[in-house]
């Protein structure tokens, strides 16, 4: 008792600091700012933050509130704290044993969750959309344990589970087939039209904020094949039709041309990957203002720890076959204008390197500004967070970062982000 006694008033403790921290006035001096909204870099300025809330962005000259606190990070670019449109907080890293999930409580995959958001935090992403887990709701635990600050992580919009066909790209596969998966992790498996609906409205009255269907196979799901569809295009209408009664979207993971182009025609919010996008599916993208959320870095990941690790050699392969088409794919929808947020597919490798894929987006087609920008207010938009996050704009919240020196000059530098203030609070300082 003398132990869970002292645990819980050390909580209570930083709770209470916490609370104290975001009812301050402070007043943040920035050598760089990044307007990502204009897409331009302003000098010397000062950011006034009055409890969670940034109150004003101005000139550097301005006169420092009565009483405030001071933050000089005028030798930084300073700029919205980052978001990640495609990560996965709940669970452990790796895939070396594909039913590692089930061998795990779901206290234990919650745990891993706690300390995957504080990583994700600390590396300077104040958002997350988590856009799936195999067991479920475990996603949707988390993201009230921080927002009601009993732990430290991002803001998360959450998926709930996952929406896939019997044996798809959704589901844990690979046990004997006399073993019984436990319902928690197919929860979302639905294999027609009335099947979708009402898982839909399963997850969205169970806490989802959003759904994630599986409209092809996977690269890291065994039996399945990334360029085959596994939802007919009504099927994926079904989806986007009754998350719209409940006011949300649909995110599809979809690798394979056509799939892709069913789920666009469906009105889905989102292309998860994209990795076989032909010229068609990219035009019909730009027509009907898609998003494309592209891993881009996962890639290089999976076939070094992947090999490394002994993943299955499934998988291996079917990365191999997918990676180069990936970012040839991105670098054309670039070009063509396709609407682009920043995801990343943490998860498959450790959070905490969530930024790694910024240079990546560089090197296939955007400037520095635009990579910044589809991790800032583009993923804001897609997330309809636009209002609440995304850019340094009086009544957003006060989610800010810092990088040392030049931010645009080496989008490398974002690996190391020593300043992170989400909500008022600071939770890394140089």
């Amino acid at each position: 008792m003398k132990c869970w006694g002292g645990l819980a008033a050390l909580v209570l403790l930083a709770g209470g600091t916490a609370a104290a921290e975001a009812q301050t006035v402070t007043a943040i001096r920035a050598g760089r700012l990044i307007d990502v909204e204009r897409g331009e870099v302003r000098r010397n300025q000062l950011i006034i933050v009055r409890g969670e809330r940034i109150e004003s962005v101005q000139p550097g000259p301005t006169r420092i509130p009565p009483g405030a606190r001071l933050i000089d990070l005028s030798r930084h670019t300073v700029l919205p704290g980052l978001i990640d449109s495609h990560a996965h907080l709940i669970g452990e890293v790796g895939l070396a044993d594909v039913l590692l999930p089930l061998q795990r409580s779901g206290a234990q995959e919650a745990f891993s969750g706690v300390r995957n958001a504080r990583a994700t935090l600390l590396a300077g992403f104040t958002t997350v959309r988590d856009i799936g887990t195999y067991r479920a709701f475990v996603d949707a635990a988390l993201r009230e344990a921080i927002d009601a600050g009993t732990v430290p992580g991002p803001r998360m919009a959450v998926a709930g589970a996952y929406v896939t066909v019997t044996t798809g790209a959704g589901e844990v596969v690979g046990a004997a087939n006399d073993v019984t998966v436990p319902a928690e992790f197919r929860f979302g498996v639905a294999n027609s039209v009335e099947q979708v609906r009402e898982r839909v409205r399963a997850l969205l009255n169970g806490g989802a904020d959003f759904i994630k269907i599986l409209a092809t196979g996977a690269v890291l799901t065994r039996g399945t094949e990334p360029g085959v569809s596994e939802y007919t295009e009504a099927e994926l209408r079904a989806a986007v039709e009754q998350a719209a009664e409940y006011g949300a979207f649909v995110a599809a993971h979809a690798h394979g041309a056509e799939g892709i182009k069913r789920a666009v025609r469906a009105g889905v919010r989102s292309i998860e990957h994209g990795s076989l996008m032909d010229d068609e599916a990219i035009a019909l993208m730009r027509e009907r203002g898609t998003w494309l959320v592209a891993d881009i870095y996962n890639g290089d990941y999976i076939a070094t720890a992947g090999r490394e690790q002994k993943w299955p050699a499934e998988f291996l392969r079917k990365n191999d076959e997918t990676t180069e088409a990936q970012r040839a794919g991105f670098r054309k929808a670039v070009a063509a204008g396709v609407k682009i947020a920043y995801g990343t597919d943490s998860g498959v490798y450790p959070h905490g390197l969530n930024a790694r894929q910024l240079p990546y987006m560089v090197r296939y087609g955007m400037t520095p500004m635009q990579a910044i920008q589809s991790a800032t207010i583009s993923a804001a938009e897609l997330m309809g967070w636009n209002e609440r996050v995304g850019s340094l704009r009086p009544g957003k919240y006060a989610d800010i970062i810092a990088i040392e020196g030049d931010a645009l000059a080496d989008l490398g530098r974002f690996e190391k982000v020593p300043f992170v203030m989400k909500g008022g609070v600071v939770h890394k300082a140089p």
